[in-house]
Formats: C-alpha cells, structure tokens, sequence
C-alpha cells in the first residue's frame, strides 16, 4: 500500500467516527522523532477538527525527565478525562525551568496529543488511534537543530541519545493505524491494514541499528 494524498477534513470526520476510548473522549496520538513535525501537523488537524483541543508533551516533560512524565500524563490528564472531567496539568517552562501553573484541557469529543512518545506503550490502551510522522530521525533531528539553533545544540546532543534509547525500548512506529508524510500539497497518508495495529513488538521493529542505546 503506498501514501496517498490525505485531506485532513476526511481524516478528521474519520477520527470523530472512532468509538470514545478515554472516558468520552477519542484521545488521538501524533508521535515521531523531534524535529519530524508533529506538532505543526496536530495544529492543521485540529483545525481540521474545530478547533479540537491540543496536549503538547513538551509541556509534560522537563529538563529533568525528557520521557519519564508518563505517571504525570495519567494523574493529571487521562484519569480526569476517563472521569469526563477536564484535565489540569502543569505545563513546563523550558527557558525557566520550572513548572507552570494549571492549564485546563476540557474532555472534548476528540483531543490530540502530540509530541515524541506519544505512542508509547503504556499510553496505548488510552488511544482511538495513533498516527506517526514518517520523517527519518536523522531528517528530523538535522530539521530541529537548524529550527533552535547553535545555542541548544548540546542540548539536541542529550536529546537525541535519550530519543533513541525511548524507542528501542518502547518503539511507537510498528503500532501506528496511520504513517503521515509532508509533501507539497499538505500531507500523505498511508493506512496500515486492519488487524495489524497494536501488534506484540518485536527486535524486527526498531528502526535500525541508530534506534540501539
């Protein structure tokens, strides 16, 4: 099956369709590497969407715990969702280093979560459907050190031996429903065929031997 142009209207009314999976909410993940652009994606598809409410994990992780906020992720977002409730979470400020107050995310029909891990395995069970961002990591990686700049570029250095350690242990990928690429008229997509989303992971997953600690 190959990548087909995806307009994102269609994609949206296909989401809104999926059965709630998070308490009334149909909670949908955009994951790939840093730099592979999922968080430009999740602003047109929420767009898309009506204006669908948007989780930013950067917002969830900190200096200190660049993929470990998946406890922080279930106490202060999924459970109150799962709850009907909305979700207060304490958005990171990455220029002061420290925890912000309160946002509230209401429990809409749809809500999307984006940023790198968003596919993770204990996320999974939470998930209408996953989306991926097919950029190769060393595309990515090179997209988001020229966007920040020479002044993070020891923090890119950090950052992309944790990213590579996340997804050989925990690889989102083989579990997407959906591969999204950019191309120049907006987005294509290729589905994955029924039945194999969410597969049991195996070595046969990662992504090569750059995906290795």
């Amino acid at each position: 099956m190959t990548f087909q142009h995806m307009p994102l209207p269609r994609l949206a009314a296909t989401l809104r369709a999926l059965p709630p999976s998070c308490g009334p909410v149909r909670l949908v993940a955009v994951d790939g590497h840093a730099g592979s652009g999922t968080s430009t994606f999740a602003a047109r598809l929420a767009e898309a969407l009506g204006r669908a409410p948007v989780l930013h994990l950067d917002d969830l992780a900190s200096h200190d715990a660049l993929f470990d906020w998946t406890a922080r992720l279930r106490e202060q977002v999924i459970d109150p969702l799962a709850r009907g409730e909305s979700a207060r979470y304490e958005p990171y400020d990455w220029n002061a280093r420290r925890f912000c107050p309160p946002r509230a995310l209401a429990p809409a029909p749809v809500v999307l979560m984006e940023g790198v891990g968003a596919g993770r395995h204990a996320v999974r069970p939470f998930l209408a459907h996953l989306l991926w961002m097919d950029t190769p990591q060393e595309v990515s990686w090179e997209r988001g050190r020229r966007r920040d700049g020479p002044a993070q570029s020891e923090f890119w250095d950090g950052w992309i031996r944790a990213e590579r350690a996340h997804f050989a242990d925990d690889p989102s990928r083989p579990f997407a429903q959906t591969l999204v690429r950019e191309c120049p008229e907006g987005y294509e997509a290729r589905q994955m065929p029924p039945g194999t989303q969410f597969p049991t992971p195996s070595v046969t997953h990662r992504e090569g031997p750059s995906a290795a600690r």
